[in-house]
């Protein structure tokens, strides 16, 4: 039986995985942590628990294919509860809530402004085709040639490739509240909406089309699960086992290196950050130069605070984003200039709105996002300084107080991703999808030097996020069955 070490145990790693389980591999995977999940850890304190990592349930569908694919079905594993509504959006002057149907969303809509509802009934309506095309067609190719993207559909849309997200949104929309709201899912995707393909708007239609979801107990319930069905395939899981490097002789793969052993195999697969990754070969079998990684453009980091209140707080949802700044300029202090951000958004998630198995009765558990440039200074006195920022907003906003009902504070930013995730820039998810990053522009899934040696991630293809992550998984365990199966 053929061995596969697998480095790093997040989404897409524990995907390939079970994919190569089942295909018949010998599977071992080495995480550096104590605990398995990649990014998507979990913080238990006090009786509260965190999501650390991902925190949003799009994309039931690709979940559902995963578990489906091995014959369970995500019900065997976490109850799913649809979120009514799906979010809140505070603005300066207003509140908007996305409901949990097209119906209730159009309303809102309308509210706003007069004749746009049928505007976005036609809008959802093309990224819902987007989405077909893009879900079951072009994602589950791996990026090996252009000509991947070369099918009947993507020829009817090209013009979908070489106009922005924001070009067609705001065709039709002129209020800024809407085009906001509209533009706001492509943030995922990492990339500033003037910059992403229109075709992306199928994010659109994960938004409102197919509603945002939560796994009780948290979206680490989904990696306990994909351990579980790992193990049952016979996968073996190493934690605390850093991978120091990937030994090659003479153009192959003979393993990984772990506190100086050897740990032999016939293929390496490594789901750790892709730039960490190639450190860990001698320089003659790099793909990417360092001067390659640092012109890329990347997705956001993150500054993010984990925080126990001891009471119920008012006027929020399980998911609440404060777009009551400049979103523009925001956008610009990420991608363009970038720079700690003059007045940043932020998001704030309270899972114990609609999950009481998420904090002690009584309390809440709240967790806020600022996204930030990669790569930028991260010290104590900077974190405070913006959490005292968006706290003031957040009592301002939601009209309650709320800083003397906080029981604990903990953060993590770049640096942490850096330290915990071995993060490029300290960037929180991988590679923008800009149009010179999509599909075979990407980093390869195949090492081009080494026989070998295969990657999978938010580096590579399909992209940013956790459905992208479970389908990279796929996609690579499919070219390693494919070139080392034996027959």
């Amino acid at each position: 039986m053929k061995k596969v070490a697998i480095i790093g145990s997040g989404f897409s790693s524990l995907s390939a995985a079970c994919y190569l389980a089942k295909s018949g591999f010998k599977v071992s995977l080495f995480e550096k942590n104590d605990t398995v999940g990649g990014r998507a850890r979990q913080l238990k304190k006090q009786g509260f628990t965190f999501d650390i990592g991902p925190s949003w349930y799009w994309m039931p569908d690709i979940f559902e294919k995963f578990f489906g694919d091995f014959g369970k079905k995500t019900s065997d594993y976490y109850q799913l509860d649809k979120l009514s509504p799906a979010y809140k959006i505070f603005f300066a002057d207003d509140v908007i809530t996305i409901g949990d149907c097209m119906d209730k969303i159009c309303e809102e809509f309308e509210r706003i402004e007069t004749g746009s509802a049928k505007h976005l009934r036609d809008f959802i309506g093309k990224a819902q085709e987007n989405y077909d095309i893009a879900i079951n067609k072009i994602v589950l190719r791996p990026g090996l040639s252009p000509f991947e993207l070369v099918t009947k559909d993507t020829i009817l849309r090209v013009d979908q490739f070489f106009k922005t997200i924001s070009q067609e949104v705001r065709k039709k929309f002129t209020n800024p509240k809407l085009v906001s709201t509209l533009e706001f899912p492509v943030l995922f995707l990492g990339a500033k909406p003037s910059k992403t393909p229109s075709f992306y708007s199928f994010m659109n239609f994960a938004d409102f089309g197919l509603g945002t979801w939560h796994p009780e107990g948290g979206m680490y319930e989904i990696i306990k699960a994909m351990r579980t069905l790992a193990e049952g395939l016979g996968v073996d899981i190493h934690t605390n086992a850093p991978v120091d490097k990937i030994e090659v002789e003479q153009g192959s793969t003979k393993g990984v290196s772990i506190a100086g052993k050897l740990f032999e195999a016939d293929v390496v697969l490594s789901g750790a950050d892709y730039h960490h990754s190639e450190t860990l070969l001698n320089m003659e079998y790099r793909q990417y130069s360092e001067a390659y990684w640092d012109k890329k453009t990347y997705a956001p980091s993150s500054l993010l605070f984990y925080v126990g209140f001891d009471k119920k707080l008012q006027n929020i949802e399980h998911h609440n984003l404060f777009f009551d700044t400049d979103f523009e300029k925001h956008a610009e202090e990420i991608y363009d200039e970038p720079t700690w951000p003059s007045d940043p958004l932020f998001y704030a998630n309270f899972p114990s709105v609609t999950d009481k198995s998420m904090a002690p009765n009584g309390c809440e558990t709240g967790f806020f996002l600022i996204p930030i440039a990669p790569d930028l200074e991260d010290t104590e006195a900077l974190r405070k300084q913006y959490f005292d920022i968006i706290i003031n907003r957040f009592e301002l906003r939601t009209g309650q107080e709320v800083k003397n009902s906080i029981i604990f504070k903990e953060s993590f930013c770049v640096n942490d991703f850096i330290e915990a995730y071995n993060s490029y820039k300290g960037n929180a998810y991988g590679m923008a999808n800009t149009l010179t990053q999509t599909a075979f522009l990407r980093p390869g899934l195949k090492s081009k030097k080494v026989n070998n040696l295969y990657f999978t991630g938010q580096l590579t293809v399909p992209g940013p996020g956790v459905p992208p992550s479970l389908i990279s998984g796929k996609l690579v365990a499919d070219l390693i069955t494919k070139k080392h199966k034996e027959r």
